[in-house]
C-alpha cells in the first residue's frame, strides 16, 4: 500500500516539477526573445559594445548566466524531490530525479560544459540525502557517465538529434542510463557487489519516465533543446530580415 502510494506521489512529483520546468523554459525563452541579441560578430569573436543603455552582454556573460539558471533549477529540484521523499518515504525502492533532464538539455546547448551539471546533480543529491563519502564517490564521478552521449552528439549532430522527437527522447534517456552505468562502474570499482550494482537502474527507473516527457516538451519550445551560439545566430537573422535590413 506505501508502495503504490509512493509511486503516486512520485507521477504527481513527476507532473508538477515538469511543469514547473515548463514554465521556468518558456518564462527563460521569452525573456531573450525580448532580449538584445549580440550581432555574429560579437557571438562569435566574443567581444562587448557600449550602448546608452548599458552594456551589451557577451557570449561569455550569456553562456554563464545560462548555465547558473540551469544550475540553479538543477539545486532546487533535486533538493526538494529528494528531501521528499527521504522524509516521507524514506523505504521506498524508487527516486526520481532531475539531473538527467538538465544534463541532457545543457548537453544540447554548450556541449560538455554539462559535465559540471552532472557532477553537481550527484553533489547535491548527496548532500540533501546526507549521503557517506563514498556515496558522494559514486555519485559525483558517476554521473560523469553521461558524457558519453556527446559520442552521439558528434556522430549524429545536434540539430539532428533535436530535430526528431523520437531523437531528442531516445538521446535523453540514452544519457540517464549512460549516467546510471557509470554509477554502477564506480560503485564496483569502490567494492560494491556486483549483484547490488543493477539495483543503480531500477531505483532510479521512474526517472526514466520523467526526464522522457520532460524532454519531448522541452523540444517544442524555441531555442531551449538547441545549440545556443546557432540559436542567436538564428534569432538575429530572423530580427534582420523583420527590420528589413540586409
Amino acid at each position: 500500500m506505501l508502495s503504490d502510494l509512493y509511486i503516486f506521489v512520485s507521477c504527481f512529483v513527476m507532473a508538477a516539477g515538469g511543469r514547473i520546468v515548463y514554465c521556468a523554459m518558456r518564462r527563460f525563452a521569452a525573456l531573450r526573445q525580448s532580449a538584445d541579441y549580440p550581432a555574429p560578430y560579437t557571438v562569435v569573436q566574443e567581444t562587448t559594445e557600449r550602448r546608452s543603455m548599458g552594456q551589451r552582454l557577451s557570449f561569455r556573460q550569456y553562456r554563464a548566466i545560462d548555465l547558473a539558471f540551469f544550475a540553479f533549477i538543477l539545486c532546487v529540484a533535486e533538493t526538494l524531490i529528494i528531501k521528499g521523499a527521504t522524509i516521507w518515504y524514506a523505504d521506498q525502492l524508487y527516486v526520481v530525479s532531475a539531473v538527467g533532464i538538465v544534463t541532457t538539455i545543457v548537453l544540447i546547448r554548450w556541449g560538455a560544459w554539462a559535465a559540471v551539471h552532472a557532477f553537481l546533480g550527484g553533489f547535491v543529491f548527496c548532500l540533501a540525502s546526507h549521503a557517506s563519502p563514498q556515496q558522494y564517490l559514486i555519485y559525483c564521478v558517476g554521473n560523469l557517465g553521461s558524457m558519453l552521449s556527446l559520442i552521439w552528439i558528434r556522430i549524429f549532430g545536434k540539430d539532428r538529434i533535436a530535430g526528431s522527437g523520437f531523437a531528442a527522447v531516445s538521446f535523453g534517456l540514452g544519457t540517464l542510463l549512460c549516467m546510471q552505468l557509470g554509477r554502477a562502474l564506480v560503485a564496483a570499482a569502490l567494492g560494491t557487489p556486483l549483484r547490488q550494482c543493477p539495483g543503480f537502474f531500477t531505483t532510479d527507473s521512474l526517472s526514466l519516465l520523467f526526464t522522457g516527457v520532460v524532454i519531448w516538451i522541452a523540444r517544442r519550445l524555441d531555442g531551449v533543446f538547441e545549440d545556443q551560439k546557432k540559436y542567436l545566430l538564428r534569432v538575429h537573422e530572423e530580427e534582420k530580415k523583420e527590420k528589413g535590413g540586409f
